[in-house]
This record gives structure tokens, sequence and C-alpha cells, in this order.
């Protein structure tokens, strides 16, 4: 499944803080999705993940298009250059690795956003507010779990500590990135 562009139409109910800055953090995050990819692909010359890395950006861009077309321009976050660096680097750097690296960091990356996503689907659901955005959210966790499960089914053999390392790092980056995103 893959996200489609959306038509969502402006609301006449304003959005709460809470969700505007999660919205803000999954713009944030579909940004760095992207840029992940761009940085396989600068450094990878392993044709299996090169097809993998072009498939999935595309998929992640169609993400950020939603996000963009939901998310008022005002309310965007204003660190989208850290956030193409930060997600370039995390491309980049495990692609020099290997397809090991880049399969563990992808299945780490996006391990992340599922539960991400899901709370934010959740606390909509809880609120009974916005279903059209819930079930834009829904689409694109749907395509981020099957990256997950597609990128994990890619890793061949033990993980070992510095890959395990790696992918925790990843992992605590990525919160840390939607503390701050959520702000700014």
């Amino acid at each position: 499944m893959i996200a489609q562009e959306t038509d969502i139409k402006p609301h006449h109910m304003p959005m709460p803080a809470w969700l505007i800055g999660e919205l803000r953090s999954d713009q944030a995050g579909e940004t760095g999705a992207v840029m992940i990819y761009r940085g396989i692909l600068a450094v990878s010359k392993d044709q299996s993940v090169r097809t993998f890395a072009q498939h999935h950006m595309e998929t992640e861009q169609k993400h950020l298009a939603i996000i963009n077309d939901i998310l008022p321009h005002a309310q965007r976050t204003r660190l989208l250059p850290i956030w193409r660096v930060m997600g370039w680097l995390t491309g980049a750097l495990p692609a020099v690795f290997g397809p090991k690296a880049v399969y563990a960091t992808i299945e780490a990356v996006e391990t992340f956003v599922d539960h991400h996503y899901q709370a934010q689907i959740d606390r909509l659901a809880r609120e009974q507010i916005f279903p059209d955005i819930q079930a834009a959210l829904e689409a694109c966790q749907a395509d981020e779990v099957a990256h997950r499960d597609e990128a994990g089914g890619l890793v061949e053999g033990p993980v070992g500590p510095l890959l395990k390392a790696w992918s925790w790092v990843v992992g605590v980056g990525s919160q840390s990135a939607v503390v701050i995103a959520r702000k700014v």
C-alpha cells in the first residue's frame, strides 16, 4: 500500500496545538526520510540497495506531500536544513558499510516511525477529531511498517554489537528530533 496525496480540505475547526506539533514532527521526519534515501543513493554502489532506496524514497516523498497538504505553511518546522543534513547522514553513513547496515538502519528508523504514528492515530481516535487526518496518518503508517518489514527481512545474519549500537543511536536521534520538531 502506498499512501496517496490527500484532498484534505482546510478545517473549520482549528487544530489543537498538540496536533500541530505532531504534524510538524511528521514533516521533519518525512523530510529526513527522503534525505536518508538520498544519502544511501549518493554512497551505495550495490544495485539492490539502490533499487530499494529509490523505491522507498518515492513513497517518502508522497508522505511528505501529504503532511505538507495538512500542515498550514506557517506552522511548519523551521529546522528543515538540519533535518535534511541529519537524514542524509543517517542514510549515507551505513551505506559506506554495506547493505546489512543500510537495512538495519531502515528497520530501526521505521520501527520508531511506526510507534510515533500510532501514538498520533490513537490520540485522534480517542478525541474523535479530524478523521481525515487520522486516515492519512494510518495510510502513511502502513507504508512505514511495510518498509520496516522489508528492510528487516533483508538483514542477513546476526546483527553485531556495533550495528546494534548504531540502531540504538538512530532510535534515540529520531526521538530527540521529534521533541525538537514539535516545538520549532
